[in-house]
């Protein structure tokens, strides 16, 4: 364990290092020359190694040396940047937070989150949009977006999940009476099947077969929709079979308009919140971050069935 004298035999081995002297060490330091070598030499005591090599005009690192320097401003930036989260903290949430979501998820899960936030911190102003497709927060000026699926331009930002997806093949009972319960995946080929579909794009499907194996699978559909809540509103009409997000069918599986055709419930899409990399993170945004984090994990209600 590293003690407070510990921290400054760091703080001025590091300060020696990047000065190339103990008298501008201490000067940055604002202690005597006298203090910063001491506290170097009961570094180098504590650690049983050389750190230093001192001549007359500079300071030369050890080969040992050389490696606990790279490890000291590690730890001395992680130290920095916890004590800017703490800072960022305590001071009141305020001003305008843009934060984009999907249209459905964002609607049915996430928005009502956000709007119990804002009359808890009557500072804080919030602008929130709704869209399917993967905004650039830089040039948009977006401060924080909730995404599903994968993080393949994520370069520049910071990436928390929240929780994962948990999807299942459900019908609504009417259908099922009409056309019989399918028994196995393939008896999906003689179903009304309904996808997700835009932009050439067909949403896979996954369900545990005979085998106990996770398959994927995309089965063709006499309707492919665009939307989420307009392919739940099919399948509660009886239109046919579909692979929806628990958090879109779980109250209407409690009111039984809707069941499980198979009994398998899956993780199927991670869900992030992102937010550009800064070393101070703005109260605005670790409101929300922690607002989001508090109410997903470590289950959201609707997956709790």
């Amino acid at each position: 364990m590293i003690g407070a004298g510990g921290l400054q035999g760091l703080a001025a081995f590091v300060q020696a290092v990047e000065a190339g002297s103990f008298t501008a060490a201490a000067d940055r330091l604002g202690v005597s020359k006298s203090a910063v070598g001491k506290a170097i030499a009961r570094l180098e005591q504590r650690l049983g190694v050389k750190l230093l090599n001192r001549t007359t005009r500079r300071l030369r690192l050890t080969a040992e040396g050389e490696s606990f320097h790279q490890s000291c401003l590690r730890a001395l930036s992680e130290l920095e940047e916890a004590q800017a989260l703490l800072a960022s903290r305590r001071r009141v949430p305020s001003g305008r937070a843009r934060i984009d979501m999907p249209v459905s998820f964002g609607r049915v899960c996430v928005a009502p989150m956000l709007l119990d936030l804002s009359r808890r911190y009557p500072e804080l102003s919030l602008e929130i949009t709704f869209t399917d497709r993967r905004v650039d927060l830089v040039e948009e000026g977006i401060d924080l977006a909730v995404r599903m699926g994968r993080l393949d331009d994520s370069t520049g930002l910071v990436a928390r999940r929240l929780y994962t997806q948990r999807s299942a093949i459900c019908a609504a009972p009417s259908y099922l009476k009409r056309q019989g319960r399918p028994r196995t995946l393939d008896d999906l080929e003689r179903h009304s099947c309904i996808n997700y579909g835009r932009e050439n794009f067909l949403t896979t499907w996954q369900a545990i077969d005979e085998s106990g194996n996770v398959r994927s699978f995309a089965p063709r559909g006499r309707l492919v929709l665009g939307h989420g809540e307009a392919i739940l509103d099919a399948v509660l009409q009886g239109h046919g079979i579909a692979f929806l997000p628990t958090w879109l069918i779980a109250e209407h599986l409690r009111r039984k308009s809707l069941r499980l055709v198979f009994p398998d419930v899956l993780d199927n899409l991670a869900v992030h919140a992102l937010w550009l990399k800064a070393r101070d993170l703005a109260p605005k945004i670790r409101v929300v971050v922690d607002e989001l984090v508090r109410q997903f994990a470590p289950t959201p209600l609707w997956d709790r069935i």
